[in-house]
């Protein structure tokens, strides 16, 4: 598989000459607020690429970590008058709430800063050792110009980055690019610290938590664009000189988000908080739609483009119970599995190439048309199931999406109400089949699709948008 690096700007094959060992660590979120959809896109997509190596059978160990201290944190717990450790728990819970419903698998470790204090203190002094730092009233401070390389992620010389956002500006620096390692307070979080009481920069419990979890030279490192300057660069520049090795092998970033083509922000009173995108949309849907352009690059969020992605998950539904319920009997399928296999290998393909997941969906619903089509024209048969079935669940797998489960129990009495249905009809009272047609949707959101022989069913995932 090849990735965009975007610290060579090449298309790069993922390192898996460590026994087939892939390290992956992705920059998460500071936790002072509800997520939203731009955190969103960031994660589905590295949950994706996630997903598709463990298919592919390679071992990963995965990291995401918490940002639970900070200014943000401080201000907020102020205003609500709260501590900063009741704001951070309060939106991790949050967070996990609200990615457990998008169907998001668990990290294998979700370190926070404040569990780490002590070997972030640890990475400090050897930089101070190394003569990297200085000390002002504020705190203590990287050196920027004391690294030759610094702005080899973002392609820009020093003297082009300027300072600006999320760039710290204090008189008392050297240099306006100098970023805090540790900054001096007596406000709650704080810290002991052999140069006094403070707690940690932004830039160095990441640089510290990807060295603690995963050593060095890590295959993958991964975050959103806007981490790119300066968190990203400030990383690579203390992690260098620390562990005098490089960070991370491929650096991989996600697009940002806009809202009807404007930037999303507070001020604008623009923000769709993940909650309310999934409360309108549901979680397959939403997932359809933050894989549906390459990664890398902006997406637009509008109801017009979410619709588009509705009516290919009304179609993948469609296509996943035609399958299942099947009851036609033929053994003709040698073309059949040919073009299975085929839309199958080019999904794989397109993932293979820098993760191209708006192609691979593209490769997905062709195979879905062709069975839907199939179906509707009386052609689909239980041996073509056999094949489709277990290609179509992997593809699902891989994208994180998945059709509402029924109990036994409840199964068994929609197939009763169905069989029922059918003998009314067969009387032909069609007034009486129309009403229990209605009634199984309406206590079960299941829909039907009458064929010569049979009939089919698929239980519809019933979302806020179907209701306006």
């Amino acid at each position: 598989m090849k990735i965009y690096n975007r610290l060579t700007d090449t298309l790069e094959e993922i390192d898996t000459k460590r026994d087939n060992k892939i390290r992956i660590y992705v920059c998460g979120i500071t936790v002072y607020d509800d997520c939203h959809i731009g955190h969103a896109r960031t994660i589905v997509v590295f949950d994706v690429l996630r997903r598709y190596l463990i298919q592919k059978g390679l071992d990963l160990t995965y990291v995401q970590n918490f940002t639970d201290v900070d200014d943000k944190i401080i201000t907020r717990a102020r205003l609500e008058g709260k501590t900063p450790e009741e704001i951070s728990s309060i939106y991790i819970e949050s967070y996990f709430e609200d990615f457990t419903k998008l169907n998001v698998l668990e990290a294998d470790f979700y370190p926070k800063a404040t569990e780490h204090i002590g070997e972030i203190i640890a990475a400090i002094k050897i930089l101070k050792e190394k003569n990297y730092t200085y000390t002002t009233l504020n705190g203590i401070y990287f050196r920027v110009r004391s690294f030759p390389s610094y702005g080899k992620l973002s392609k820009k010389q020093i003297d082009e980055l300027e300072e600006g956002s999320r760039i710290e500006v204090d008189a008392l620096k050297e240099d306006p690019l100098d970023f805090a390692l540790w900054k001096f307070s007596f406000d709650s979080p704080s810290w002991e610290s052999p140069w006094g009481t403070g707690r940690p920069g932004w830039h160095i419990e990441c640089s510290v938590m990807v060295s603690k979890f995963l050593g060095n030279e890590i295959e993958i490192h991964g975050g959103g664009t806007d981490l790119i300057f300066p968190h990203h660069e400030n990383e690579i520049a203390q992690s260098e000189t620390f562990n005098e090795k490089k960070l991370a092998k491929v650096w991989m970033h996600v697009g940002m988000i806009t809202i009807d083509s404007e930037k999303m922000s507070k001020s604008l009173r623009n923000m769709i908080l993940l909650k309310n995108a999934l409360k309108k949309w549901g979680a397959n849907v939403l997932r359809l739609y933050l894989i549906s352009s390459q990664y890398s690059k902006p997406m637009d969020y509008n109801d017009e483009i979410l619709h588009e992605s509705l009516q290919k998950w009304r179609q993948i539904e469609h296509c996943i119970y035609e399958l299942r319920t099947i009851k036609n009997v033929s053994t003709d399928i040698d073309e059949f599995e040919i073009k299975c296999n085929n839309y199958f290998n080019d999904f794989m393909s397109y993932l293979d190439s820098n993760l191209n997941t708006s192609s691979a969906i593209s490769a997905f619903m062709k195979l879905v048309s062709y069975v839907n089509n199939l179906s509707s024209s009386e052609k689909l048969t239980t041996a073509m199931s056999d094949i489709a079935l277990p290609i179509v669940n992997t593809i699902m797998n891989i994208m994180g999406v998945k059709i509402a489960e029924i109990d036994i129990d409840t199964k068994k009495e929609i197939e009763k109400m169905i069989d029922q249905r059918n003998e009314l009809r067969a009387q032909k009272m069609f007034k009486d089949a129309d009403n229990l047609r209605n009634k199984i949707f309406e206590l079960y959101d299941v829909e039907l699709t009458d064929h010569s022989m049979y009939t089919s069913w698929k239980k519809k995932e019933i979302i806020d948008f179907d209701r306006q």
